[in-house]
């Protein structure tokens, strides 16, 4: 997977969340961690790269092709994509099994049997299938957000997008996400991961790209970042989160 983004800017009002962000991968990239300090400009450049939100200004490009600006096919490249976030946005009042379900119904079309067969597999193979007639109220943070995943999973999507996956988990169940996380990453499939799980983005990710104040400081294959980052920003950052740990 090839990912470039140029001189990309997107504003919150006055706040300049992105300020001609521009960085690009290779093509064996499997795994892109996002990382930098909080308000770095993480969880926007995740949004921007999934189509879930259009930059000002800027171009960004997948595989080479250039994600359209049109809100209406940003829209159908949307879908090709996988959204987690940090507060799991499962339909409180739908089981596990339907929040799965429903999506695949609604917005990609399948029939009722063919969503339930997938949603049944995705469940069972996250470890959920005993829960999967539970309502969200019912399930643990941990399982919560294996059921957001599990869902994000369900169309088969090109890139599965994770913001702070594990940024309201206790210790126990940030570790059964992070398995997860870990084992659709050998697996093979595609993902771009904000987070600020340092020992685990050195285990899965193969390429980072480093924010803070909006920009690209870095953006380099994951070895080599973590071994000797050439920016004081990003050597300052890691060695703050290393230090209690």
């Amino acid at each position: 997977m090839r990912l470039e983004t140029r001189q990309v800017t997107k504003r919150y009002g006055k706040f300049m969340a992105l300020n001609e962000a521009s960085f690009q991968t290779t093509t064996e990239a499997r795994v892109v961690a996002l990382l930098g300090p909080s308000g770095g400009g993480k969880s926007t450049l995740l949004r921007v790269l999934g189509g879930l939100l259009l930059p000002e200004s800027g171009e960004v490009l997948v595989n080479g092709e250039p994600l359209p600006h049109d809100p209406d096919a940003a829209l159908v490249a949307l879908r090709r994509n996988g959204f987690v976030f940090q507060g799991y946005n499962l339909f409180p009042h739908l089981s596990a099994l339907q929040n799965i379900v429903l999506p695949l119904q609604e917005v990609h079309g399948l029939k009722t049997a063919e969503a339930q067969a997938r949603a049944v597999e995705l469940l069972t193979r996250l470890g959920l299938a005993e829960h999967q007639h539970k309502r969200p109220a019912e399930l643990s943070g941990g399982q919560q957000q294996r059921a957001a995943i599990a869902r994000a999973l369900a169309p088969r999507p090109a890139l599965l997008l994770l913001d702070e996956p594990t940024s309201a988990l206790d210790p126990v169940m940030t570790g059964e996400v992070l398995d997860v996380i870990r084992e659709l990453a050998e697996g093979g499939q595609k993902i771009v991961l904000a987070t600020h799980e340092i020992s685990f983005a050195k285990k899965v990710a193969d390429w980072v790209v480093f924010l803070a104040q909006g920009k690209v400081v870095e953006s380099c294959p994951a070895e080599q970042f973590f071994a000797q980052p050439t920016s004081p920003l990003a050597r300052e950052y890691l060695e703050g989160l290393s230090r209690y740990r």
